[in-house]
């Protein structure tokens, strides 16, 4: 059911409840537009999180937009939705406000709903950000193993943005163990799975790498 159906049936739902006297009729009524709710939240959480990303200035609003999200989610008993709305939370705290000690219990939270829910993308994400967090904690091996089980994913459900970005961190993480060549075979890999997916963002990313190599 599309947001427009979901807002037609709150509509028919007053309508029963006032004048025909429905006692049950708003209940169904509220979930659709929780689930609304938790659907534009977390949208608008992900704009202002890509806002960030380019002007690296916090938007007021994302926070309580993945909140919300999450809130709503739990409530209606989405687990998909409870783990993605989770995962934007655990990447604000992170990325954001720098947060590693906040950030990782959200994302492995996300990580363990989206593997019990079947939510590969989902699993994707919180595992190359927990892979992270084991990085900035000095887990070189553990940060690594997390960001190769994120590529993998990514190669498995065919998603090449994703994909290029995985190897780019894999290339940037061989280059600073010293594995000049593997980190330089990984880069063309991530150039050529962005370039397929027409990813001009992570092209970017992948030459600015090359430039510092």
């Amino acid at each position: 059911m599309n947001g427009d159906e979901r807002l037609t049936r709150a509509s028919e739902s007053y309508e029963n409840a006032v004048f025909g006297g429905d006692t049950t009729a708003t209940e169904p009524a509220h979930r659709d537009l929780d689930s609304l709710e938790a659907d534009l939240s977390l949208a608008r959480g992900r704009l202002l999180h890509a806002d960030f990303l380019h002007r690296r200035e916090e938007d007021p609003g994302e926070l309580p937009a993945f909140e919300r999200a999450a809130e709503l989610y739990a409530r209606l008993g989405d687990a998909r939705g409870e783990s993605e709305a989770l995962f934007w939370l655990g990447c604000f705290h992170q990325v954001v406000r720098d947060d590693a000690d906040t950030a990782r219990p959200l994302l492995q939270r996300s990580y363990d709903l989206a593997q019990d829910s079947g939510d590969e993308l989902t699993r994707s994400y919180a595992v190359r950000h927990l892979g992270f967090a084991d990085l900035e904690a000095g887990d070189r091996a553990g940060g690594r193993e997390k960001l190769e089980e994120s590529a993998r994913i990514r190669q498995e459900l065919g998603f090449l943005p994703g994909l290029a970005a995985a190897k780019l961190a894999l290339g940037q993480l061989a280059y600073e163990e010293g594995r000049d060549e593997e980190a330089a075979a990984l880069l063309d890999q991530a150039r050529t799975a962005a370039a397929r997916s027409r990813a001009h963002g992570v092209l970017a990313w992948i030459d600015a790498a090359r430039v510092r190599i």
